[in-house]
């Protein structure tokens, strides 16, 4: 196998939030070993990985040892450019959705950097304010009718699409030059960068910036900025911060 190609399952991370029951991480542990992924992050897991977990996890026993644990969703996806969030559709602010196999392929093809597909709770989902951490969301098209899926199958039929997307990748377009983007924390600090901006302008008052600034988010996260796109929105806010402080220093004198 292609060694770039390689490097673009190494670098997917499957994420889980909250989970509940230790046996669901061995048996995502399990799902994730058998389409070749490795990277196993659990963001503030009711219990620590046990002997339960270790048995249903079968022979992927080392995935769960290499398992990196966070307080928090925005800590485990910090440093990655494409963030994926299963979510269902009913949402009362809407996202850009994605079906799991757009999902792939999109993972795939920004797999030069870091990207993570992130699982909610085995109850509740995701949050939210955790939602809104990734630049899209994925929806499996199940049965209407009856669609619950356990934790440890969505997971498998998301590694299924990332594993049917890498194997039918072109090696031309592994090799060729990748836009890069800003990862989840760059864009966090882009986020506060602009409120403050915003709140000096009066665009915004400090009581009420929520609506706006979710709106802003989803609108970013819409757009998907690349790197130096990045660079200049972070310019231009610096730029305007520099031009108030003139002008007061102005008024003051």
């Amino acid at each position: 196998m292609d060694n770039n190609m390689l490097s673009a399952l190494d670098n997917i991370k499957v994420v889980l939030v909250g989970t509940t029951h230790t046996g669901n991480i061995g048996s995502v542990a399990r799902a994730m070993k058998t389409m070749g992924l490795s990277q196993l992050c659990l963001v503030a897991p009711k219990s620590a990985p046990d002997g339960q977990a270790y048995a249903l996890a079968a022979g992927a026993s080392e995935i769960l040892a290499a398992a990196t644990t966070f307080d928090t969703l925005a800590e485990a996806v910090a440093d990655c450019a494409l963030v994926v969030g299963s979510s269902a559709r009913s949402r009362t602010l809407s996202w850009p959705m994605l079906e799991p196999r757009e999902c792939a392929e999109l993972a795939i093809a920004q797999s030069n950097k870091p990207v993570a597909v992130v699982f909610g709770r085995e109850s509740s989902g995701l949050s939210n304010e955790e939602l809104q951490l990734c630049n899209y969301h994925v929806c499996i098209a199940a049965n209407p009718e009856y669609s619950s899926l356990n934790l440890a199958m969505a997971v498998q039929i998301v590694c299924y699409e990332l594993r049917m997307a890498y194997l039918t990748a072109q090696p031309a377009a592994v090799t060729t030059e990748q836009v890069t983007y800003p990862s989840s924390a760059q864009m966090e600090n882009l986020y506060q960068h602009l409120e403050t901006a915003l709140l000096h302008t009066g665009f915004i008052i400090k009581q009420h910036p929520g609506v706006v600034m979710t709106k802003l988010k989803r609108l970013f996260n819409r757009a998907r900025p690349e790197e130096a796109e990045y660079n200049i929105l972070r310019g231009i806010l610096t730029s305007m911060q520099r031009l108030e402080k003139v002008d007061s220093n102005t008024h003051k004198e």
